[in-house]
Parts: structure tokens; sequence; C-alpha cells
């Protein structure tokens, strides 16, 4: 009877390990961190070729993660892009570069990256000579020219706005920033609902202060066409210093009556610039 039950017991193993895989080969990544990678994939993994040809990579910024694209994505998905949500380290700009240059190899050509906040300065470098990328979207987001830091932004700010920033964030022993969590709705998304923000300031990921005082690179907005979106009412980067920024690059420019969080407080926006830039470079291929 030994032998029997052992035998029984091995076809249940091999019956169980089959289903095991098959139903891991299944999976689609739905904004869950890819352990391999660090990103978030958010169509099946397998579907390197969806509708339309153009790719989108999103780039969050500071004190912020992946997942607060989780708007914008469906719209994107739905209209047939396949579209990667980057997790950044946040320890080194260098690092964040690195980062999205690794992503834009495995998605593949051509692709639109997309930053908010400090992600605009990750991909104002990391789209510089890549011959992948077709075009940049940069959401109430920075947008430095060669060798300007972090720095040189927080130089420019109306001392109303760098009181917000010094009286309301924090350091931590290794010298990464976080955000007062109590204060998180009225810096970052004013305009979105309490509960929501509440959740964000739980969960936002550390910025490491040292990045300030990296240069930034080429830009790559001086290669290829470029959308900015201005938030109207951003607490923590000026109107006016976004208006700046999207004159000097020359891009074709929304504005909205938001909160610097734009992507969550006005996702069908957001996504209608995304796609209207990624239909501009389908016309260019």
């Amino acid at each position: 009877m030994s032998d029997v039950f052992k035998q029984t017991e091995s076809a249940v193993l091999v019956c169980f390990g089959v289903l095991l895989i098959t139903s891991f080969t299944s999976i689609k990544y739905t904004g869950f961190a890819s352990p391999q990678n660090g990103i978030s994939i958010t169509s099946d993994s397998s579907d390197l070729m969806p509708g339309n040809n153009t790719r989108i990579v999103l780039i969050h910024g500071a004190v912020s993660d992946g997942s607060v694209w989780n708007k914008v994505i469906p719209i994107l998905t739905d209209a047939g892009h396949r579209v990667i949500a980057v997790q950044l380290p946040l320890h080194s700009l260098g690092d964040d570069i690195a980062t999205v240059e690794r992503v834009i190899e495995l998605i593949g050509g051509p692709a639109i990256l997309v930053g908010h906040s400090y992600g605009g300065e990750v991909i104002t470098n990391a789209g510089y000579n890549n011959s992948n990328v077709t075009g940049l979207v940069y959401l109430a987001a920075l947008a430095p020219d060669e060798d300007e830091t972090g720095n040189d932004f927080f130089e420019q700010l109306p001392e109303e706005y760098l009181k917000g920033f010094t009286e309301n964030t924090q350091l931590d022993s290794a010298g990464f920033l976080y955000f007062n969590p109590n204060k998180f709705h009225e810096l970052f998304a004013h305009d979105v609902d309490p509960a929501e923000t509440d959740i964000l300031a739980a969960v936002q990921k550390p910025f490491n202060q040292s990045i300030g005082m990296e240069k930034s690179g080429p830009p790559a907005w001086k290669q290829l066409s470029s959308w900015y979106q201005i938030s109207e009412n951003d607490h923590l980067i000026p109107p006016d210093i976004q208006r700046n920024y999207a004159e000097r690059m020359n891009a074709t420019t929304i504005s909205l009556n938001s909160s610097h969080a734009s992507l969550i407080s006005h996702p069908n926006e957001i996504a209608e610039l995304i796609l209207n830039a990624t239909k501009a470079s389908d016309s260019t291929l």
C-alpha cells in the first residue's frame, strides 16, 4: 500500500505543479511591481504588439510611486497602448535615469515618456539620444536645461512656496525627505478626496535630498517634440515656473485648474493629452 500511496502522491504533486505553472503564466500584471525589474506592467507581458504602435512609459515624481497613475492607465490601455509605470528608486538622479532607460529598452520603441513633477527631470535625461523615444510629456513637471539642478529650482521659488517646503517636510537619518502627512492634502492634492490623499501620505516614497545637488545632462526636449500640462492651482511648483519651462522647450501646452496631482484629479484630461502625443508620434513614423 505504501508504494501505491507514493505513486498517487507523486501524481498529485505533478498535477499540482502543472496547474501552478499554468496559473502563473496566465497572470496579467495590473499595477503590481514585478520583482524581477522593479516596474509595474499594466498589460499582459506576452502582449508586446497591441493595436497602437507607440508605447507609453509613465514616470512618477518625488514622494510618490507608480500607483499614482492608476486612474490614467486604464484609459491608455483601453486605447490599445502598451503601458509601463516605472518605480523609481529615488536614491539618486543617476539611478532613476538608468531605471527608466532599462524600461525603455525593455518595452522597445517607439515610446512616449511621461513625467510628473520630478519625473520631468528624469525623462529630460533618459530620453536624450535615445532612438526608441519619440516624444516627451510633462505634467506640472521640472524640465531643466543642461547643468541645472533641483536646488536651482528651489532658488526660483516665491517665499510662500519655499516656506511650504521647509515647514512641512522632514528628513530621516539617511537624508531622505518626507512630506508632513497632515499637510500632504494641502500641498500635493488639495482637489482630491482627503480619504485618498490620506492613503497617498501614508504610502509616500521618500526622496533623497542629495538629488537636488545633481546636475541635469543635455535635455531631450531640445531633440524631441514635447507637451506640457500646467497646473494653475499648484502649491508645490508655481504655475509661472511651469509656463517658463513650457515656453523654453516650445511645448504644446494645456492648462488645468488643478493641484500638483493633476494625474489624480484630472485623469481624463491627462490621458487625452498623452494620447494626442502618441497620435502625433505615430504620424511621424
